[in-house]
């Protein structure tokens, strides 16, 4: 990622493919709960809205390249754990 612009537009996007991903769960699962998918789009917007804060707002006192590659790599960890409840429920 070269600015802030184009990290938050990844974020954003990867957000709304998982829960793209949680729609087409959520008509075509037998196994998902719409409880279990309301919780499970809250917890996509809850993390692409912190996420896109964390890049509004970095912290002071850190290299720009650390803090954003930190960022990054916290972002991909939350969106691995969602993918990994969206095919919990295949």
């Amino acid at each position: 990622m070269t600015n802030k612009r184009e990290l938050k537009k990844y974020i954003n996007v990867s957000c709304a493919d998982l829960l793209a991903e949680c729609v087409a769960v959520s008509l075509y699962s037998t196994k998902a709960s719409d409880e279990n998918v309301k919780a499970l789009m809250y917890s996509i917007l809850k993390l692409e809205n912190q996420f896109v804060r964390r890049i509004s707002h970095p912290e002071p006192g850190m290299k720009a390249k650390t803090y954003f590659k930190d960022v990054l790599d916290k972002f991909h960890s939350g969106a691995n754990e969602i993918i990994d409840q969206i095919n919990n429920f295949h």
